[in-house]
């Protein structure tokens, strides 16, 4: 593994892992979007640093939960955007970790951390704070292309793929 000073990856979920839409019927929330190929990507990062997902959203944390901690076994946890920065500060060095975030408010964390990353159809004020703006949306494989962001600009590994090891799964593909 190669060395860096960024240790840790934050992800927000809705508007980066998902397409940032809340689907409601008159019993309330009922699904979020997630895309392809975010996880898969992540499972190869995983060896590299920690990676965690932060939410607000209340009503529909059992839907994230059950995709970001169920199926993909991250860890997460429900932290208003507002009160991001004195999380991430509890708990990290802000200069090792790495932030994902697409919202209104997500800048103030943006602003603050070691390096920052938004999908494209960001917030602008968000977008003016990113280190690296992806070219695709939020749940259409923007985490996958800032997965071989980091890789490629980070660890300086530009062929990922080669590090996988025989018999290990990625996302939910064995190998």
């Amino acid at each position: 593994m190669k060395k860096t000073k960024f240790t840790t990856l934050i992800l927000d979920v809705d508007g980066v892992m998902t397409d940032g839409k809340f689907y409601y019927t008159e019993d309330g929330k009922i699904m979020k979007v997630f895309g392809a190929d975010d996880n898969d990507a992540l499972s190869m990062l995983k060896n590299f640093m920690e990676i965690i997902f932060v939410t607000g959203d209340k009503k529909g944390f059992k839907i994230s939960k059950k995709r970001i901690v169920g199926d993909m076994k991250f860890e997460l946890y429900l932290v208003s955007t507002l009160d991001r920065v004195k999380w991430i500060e509890k708990k990290y060095n802000l200069e090792s970790v790495i932030y994902i975030g697409d919202g209104i408010f997500d800048s103030l964390v943006m602003d603050k951390v070691g390096y920052s990353i938004c999908p494209s159809n960001s917030d602008k004020q968000c977008i003016r704070s990113a280190d690296f703006i992806t070219k695709r949306a939020g749940g259409d494989r923007a985490v996958a292309e800032a997965v071989l962001h980091i890789f490629k600009q980070i660890f300086k590994i530009h062929k990922p793929l080669k590090y996988l090891k025989k018999n290990s799964t990625i996302g939910e593909w064995s190998i």
